[in-house]
């Protein structure tokens, strides 16, 4: 590795202010005119981003809600899932993609992944489909898309609705589709460190049927039409003005974004390659499926041979941030207990939480920084080989 890469520089895992440094002008602007208007709530600019987003994503409809969380349980709340039905979900993935089958009652039945992508096997959900199947959710977990084909073909033999988790995946696509366009509803974050990161919580739901999303809009402002009228029980979930105004500026900035992830992902590969780390299988660089087009949300190793933490703590050490998503798959977490999974239940599920780890990965990430993170990880295993031949 090039030797001018200074030992001392800190990597920090994520840098949400150094990506909205460059836009600060554009979005106080937005945000002064949000607060000129007094339109906070149902502004005009909540519809344009609403249309923005639906456009990208190939589909009719969209609307804004206060978070990714509550786009997922508001599509599922939207399917009048309630107790005694079954949702298909994946282990591997963060919290909100089963919580919210719990807030309703519903059953969740938990899916092993695809140990590549790790993403929902399309053959361990067809194994769980039962009579009470009442949505499957697949996520595309880290910014690559499932395999929607296989799972559309799945959920159309049985007339189960795909609910899609695009949380982390925002402009993705499989075989040319965007994601969000390939089931009855998409559900995006726009949490700070997501691809389009807004300046608190924001989610949108999309959808291809003009009722469903009426039935969406309808939950979200809680059940209430006209105003204090209440057909049905809601919630309170709006996306305000504010940060419609502010995606809208980062809005503009995906493409480029989402390029600058590509270039970061092909570069640590490169980087990791020459550096040798992959030839003996000491570290598996992330599989890209042919048919995905990856947007990045993260850059993940698996680091074999119960090396994992080891390496996470010597870059820890020298100032590399690294995350580790997830550590316990979502079977195994105390507050599901009751649903009687055992360790073993989804063995490629827990493999993943065993050895997975993320390096450093946002638009503004240098070249420089990421030969420090790769200098980081050549000296661990030169040291751990120093030791063994001891």
């Amino acid at each position: 590795m090039p030797s001018e890469f200074s030992p001392s520089v800190p990597v920090p895992l994520l840098d949400v202010k150094r990506g909205n440094a460059v836009i600060r002008d554009q979005v106080l602007a937005a945000i002064a005119e949000v607060y000129d208007s007094g339109a906070f709530l149902h502004g005009p600019h909540v519809k344009q981003l609403e249309e923005e987003i639906a456009r990208r994503c190939h589909v009719p409809h969209a609307a804004g809600c206060a978070s990714g969380s509550d786009a997922l349980l508001l599509a599922l709340m939207a399917l009048g899932v309630q107790s005694g039905d079954e949702v298909l979900v994946p282990s591997f993935t963060f919290f909100a993609s089963a919580s919210c089958i719990y807030r309703l009652g519903a059953k969740i039945v938990f899916v092993d992944i695809d140990p590549r992508t790790f993403n929902m096997d399309p053959r361990d959900a067809e194994a769980k489909i039962t009579s009470r199947t009442r949505a499957i959710i697949p996520v595309h977990l880290f910014g690559q898309p499932a395999k929607m084909d296989e799972l559309s073909r799945l959920a159309a033999r049985h007339d189960i609705p795909l609910i899609e988790d695009a949380a982390q995946a925002i402009g993705a696509a499989y075989h040319g589709r965007p994601v969000c366009s390939w089931g009855q509803f998409g559900c995006l974050s726009f949490y700070p460190t997501k691809n389009l990161g807004g300046f608190g919580d924001g989610g949108m739901v999309t959808a291809t049927n003009e009722l469903l999303i009426d039935r969406v809009r309808l939950l979200a402002g809680h059940g209430m039409r006209p105003r204090y009228h209440h057909s049905v029980v809601g919630i309170n979930s709006r996306l305000d003005s504010v940060q419609a105004a502010a995606l809208l500026v980062k809005l503009q900035m995906l493409d480029s974004y989402t390029s600058a992830r590509q270039s970061l992902a092909v570069r640590y590969t490169e980087l990791l390659q020459q550096a040798g780390l992959t030839a003996d299988g000491r570290i598996e660089l992330p599989y890209v499926d042919p048919a995905a087009h990856h947007v990045w949300n993260q850059y993940s190793l698996r680091v074999r041979d119960g090396q994992r933490d080891a390496l996470r703590g010597f870059l820890q050490e020298h100032q590399i941030g690294t995350e580790i998503y997830y550590p316990i798959p979502l079977h195994l977490q105390e507050c599901f207990r009751e649903l009687g999974y055992e360790p073993g239940s989804l063995p490629h599920s827990e493999q993943a939480t065993d050895e997975i780890l993320h390096l450093p990965m946002y638009p503004e990430l240098t070249a420089a920084e990421q030969h420090r993170v790769v200098e980081c990880i050549s000296t661990f295993y030169a040291r751990a080989y120093r030791r063994a031949v001891a």
